[in-house]
């Protein structure tokens, strides 16, 4: 992999017409680590948000040993490269192949269930493979609610009540079980792991069985840019929801058992940016070579705010305007769909041209998962870059939450 100091160097020099990813590992390690310094359990990184080998070798050798997975392919992804890592199969719907594959070929030993089929499922698999049950700590997972960009219990999760019955079969088989739950991704509500730890706590006393361990999973909010022309999102810094964490662990009884956190957007988020080109300006809109089918999918909902940095091709020697003016662009995408325009614009100088290049920061959870084949794009170009985005002076443009005319 190429390796250069910062994104502009990459493209003057590259001046790629398709779009590259720039990673950057030494972000990464200090983020995760940092992460697991603050979290008073075992860390198991969510590898849905980002399963790139480059990420999961470079987690691994930060220190992470365990791993969120969610399907075979996860599964393979990670034992490539790290034979012997922890496998956490919390996904809580799966199939019954899926579930052999994983007890008797991976050997993973930690499951997630929601609902009684699932546990049916389960034992039905562990009885054929004859495996001993109190080998497995099968976790139920929880329904909760919250204010998150992306809510998660409105898919998976049971109820209060049913998290009792399901808590007592289980350890009538002979499972080990464990309390789990999902507040939602990128929390914006620093009180909504309190609310999941109450009913927690209401289920736990109720079943009145051993918990061998409690997963709080993740939800825990990644850096992103903001509009500046608007008021700052209220996102909890990790710093104050780690501390809130920590007191609402003890507070409910939780801190005297094994824990476990499933981050995803907090430890992979700001390791990558992004380098598109403008394939075309017409008036007030942008055509680049990346969109909503490949690495912008959160740019689309309009969540998410990426900070974005100008890069001026050298090569356009007569400009238009004033490269001071910030103005916003309708941004479409590479792909042959009326669909792939991003549904809110770009603030960029008014001086951005066809062959120009923008950066595009913060970019590293679920821009690399999400992207398709669609159309026939489908970006996979790498280079490394060691300067954090943050430091490589204040990005001139962003995604911003306004609304625009076309």
């Amino acid at each position: 992999m190429q390796q250069f100091d910062n994104a502009r160097k990459a493209a003057l020099e590259l001046r790629p017409d398709e779009p590259v990813y720039c990673f950057r590992p030494d972000v990464l390690r200090q983020d995760v680590q940092h992460f697991m310094g603050m979290f008073p359990g075992k860390t198991a990184y969510a590898v849905k948000t980002n399963g790139e080998p480059m990420v999961l070798k470079a987690l691994s050798d930060a220190g992470v040993s365990a791993f969120d997975v969610a399907s075979p392919a996860e599964f393979a992804a990670v034992r490539e490269v790290a034979p012997n890592a922890e496998l956490l199969y919390m996904h809580p719907v799966k199939a019954q192949s899926d579930i052999r594959l994983a007890l008797e070929t991976y050997r993973i030993r930690s499951i997630a269930v929601d609902h009684e089929d699932e546990v049916t499922k389960l034992t039905r698999i562990v009885r054929a493979l004859d495996v001993d049950p109190t080998t497995l700590t099968v976790f139920v997972r929880l329904q909760t609610k919250g204010h998150a960009a992306y809510e998660l219990s409105k898919k998976f999760g049971a109820p209060p009540a049913l998290a009792v019955e399901l808590l007592q079969r289980l350890r009538r088989t002979g499972y080990k079980v464990g309390l789990c739950f999902h507040v939602g991704s990128q929390i914006e509500d620093p009180a909504a792991y309190e609310r999941a730890l109450a009913s927690a706590d209401w289920v736990r006393n109720r079943a009145n069985v051993k918990l061998a361990a409690l997963d709080v999973g993740g939800g825990f909010p990644a850096e992103y840019g903001h509009d500046p022309r608007r008021k700052t999102p209220d996102v909890p810094s990790l710093e104050t929801l780690m501390e809130q964490l920590r007191g609402n662990l003890t507070e409910w009884g939780f801190d005297d058992m094994p824990l476990v956190a499933e981050p995803g957007r907090v430890v992979v988020a700001r390791a990558f940016s992004l380098i598109v080109r403008v394939l075309l300006r017409k008036g007030r809109r942008l055509y680049i070579n990346d969109g909503i089918w490949a690495s912008l999918s959160d740019s689309w909902t309009g969540k998410i705010t990426l900070p974005a940095r100008f890069i001026p091709d050298p090569a356009i020697r007569s400009r238009n305007g004033s490269a001071k003016n910030i103005v916003p662009f309708r941004v479409c995408g590479a792909t042959c769909d009326s669909v792939d325009i991003l549904s809110r614009p770009f603030w960029l100088p008014e001086t951005v041209d066809t062959g120009d290049w923008i950066e595009i920061g913060h970019i590293g959870a679920y821009s690399l998962s999400l992207r398709t084949r669609f159309n026939g794009f489908y970006p996979d170009k790498f280079v490394e870059v060691t300067t954090p985005f943050d430091e490589g002076g204040a990005p001139e443009s962003f995604a911003s939450l306004e609304t625009m005319a076309d």
